[in-house]
């Protein structure tokens, strides 16, 4: 029997999907019958009292949450998010709400040992609702007791090895692909450099001293299937520097039907003959590829490395063998000034151990952004505030003609008259004695 009527509530699972009140009642209804005599350290009721607070914010039309004051763990200035009710008379059972953010494994690797450790602590001093994962990539713990805080992370450091995630203004928890653990396309070992960066910079992620979030996210290819370009401060998109390497015997295959495209991923309809020229040439977004005579030939000098010919036809077109990654800048979601999507810093770099060229980059943008950085601005505003041109000097990069906001028309790089020889006098007449009209 439910503590709290939810007729709003009970409206979101009316529909054709599957819905978060449903799992929270049958959680609330474990809990309650509590059929595994689990010895709970937080009030049992307080899943049955998150669906009353949440009815209750639905009829009000306003949160009943509030920010009652920073908590965390001993040592850690991040990690934990505190979370308050407004109606702790009435919802006694999330009066405190604490959520904690738990570092994810490489790629998400799991085995089911480990997360059923993670479950049981859960279910015994959490609340037992978890969120896999938060868009950063953590596994977040959704609601737990001031007192458990230091229980948690206890269990979590000394007993299943594991650490909390980053919150607040520091290094966020860097996040990674898959990479070469099972994909063909990794153009470097996503997980490795996710991990030697994690390890290095550990204070950056427990002690928060920026002037804002930062967040690295690492792809292995510019599939981008953790959306680094989009959702991070610094982006590690695996690229090669070779050409694509082609197959034309496959590549007949296709044509000729003996091969699916898209690895038979739309197979489930009957989208009539496999067409080439529609379906990879004239959506090249370069226009660097031609199909004739029964050949394809691709212009990799044109190339822009958008993957959507490797897509289709993935048993016809490889990457190159000379690969590593490119570090692009400044992406964000909309906080003070808008989304943006990340800037290409560094066009290529060998991605070797033990990534002393990488940390190079990383430790220059620190300096620059934690000196001129703002209260609440990320590196991307701090870009747009002061210019794509300052941050190179600033970390002693070279401009290069890849760094555009627009390919090959809108350049953010100016020259400044000190470093034009000559400054930017000029004599027409002597100019014309050199370039004839």
């Amino acid at each position: 029997m439910m503590k709290h009527e939810t007729p709003l509530l009970d409206q979101l699972e009316s529909g054709p999907w599957p819905s978060f009140v449903s799992d929270l009642k049958a959680e609330a209804e474990r809990r309650a019958k509590n059929v595994e005599k689990i010895d709970f350290q937080i009030p049992s009721d307080t899943v049955d009292d998150l669906l009353g607070v949440l009815e209750l914010s639905f009829k009000d039309g306003t949160t009943h949450w509030k920010h009652g004051g920073i908590v965390g763990v001993f040592g850690y200035g991040g990690g934990v998010i505190g979370r308050y009710c407004d109606q702790p008379n009435l919802f006694p059972g999330v009066a405190h709400f604490h959520t904690m953010r738990v570092a994810q494994p490489g790629g998400k690797f799991y085995t089911s040992s480990y997360l059923k450790q993670l479950c049981d602590l859960w279910d015994r001093r959490g609340s037992g609702i978890t969120n896999m994962h938060g868009s950063t990539g953590d596994i977040i713990f959704l609601g737990t007791t001031t007192p458990q805080l230091e229980e948690i992370f206890f269990e979590l450091t000394h007993r299943i090895g594991q650490d909390l995630g980053g919150s607040g203004s520091n290094l966020r928890t860097p996040a990674d692909c898959i990479g070469q653990a099972r994909c063909e396309y990794a153009c470097y070992d996503t997980q490795d450099l996710c991990y030697t960066l994690t390890q290095e910079y550990q204070d950056e992620l427990h002690r928060p001293a920026f002037p804002y979030k930062f967040k690295f996210k690492f792809d292995g290819c510019p599939n981008g299937c953790v959306a680094s370009i989009a959702r991070s401060d610094m982006s590690f998109i695996g690229t090669w520097k070779d050409d694509i390497k082609i197959d034309q015997e496959a590549v007949a295959a296709y044509v000729g039907g003996e091969f699916p495209p898209n690895a038979g991923a739309h197979a489930g309809r009957d989208w009539g003959a496999f067409d080439i020229q529609k379906e990879v040439v004239a959506l090249c977004p370069s226009g660097c590829m031609k199909y004739e005579n029964k050949k394809l030939e691709i212009n990799c000098r044109e190339c822009v490395r958008c993957m959507h010919c490797i897509n289709v036809m993935p048993r016809a077109l490889k990457i190159g063998d000379e690969r590593g990654l490119s570090i692009l800048v400044g992406a964000k979601a909309p906080i003070l000034d808008g989304a943006q999507m990340g800037s290409l810093l560094v066009p290529f770099i060998v991605c070797e151990e033990p990534y002393d060229e990488i940390k190079e980059v990383i430790e220059k943008v620190w300096d620059w952004w934690m000196e001129e950085g703002k209260n609440r601005e990320r590196l991307g505003e701090l870009i747009k505030r002061q210019g794509f041109q300052k941050m190179l000097e600033m970390t002693g990069l070279d401009p290069d003609p890849r760094m555009v906001s627009e390919p090959r028309s809108n350049p953010y790089i100016f020259w400044k008259e000190e470093e034009v020889e000559g400054g930017w006098e000029r004599d027409v007449n002597e100019f014309r004695k050199h370039h004839l009209r």
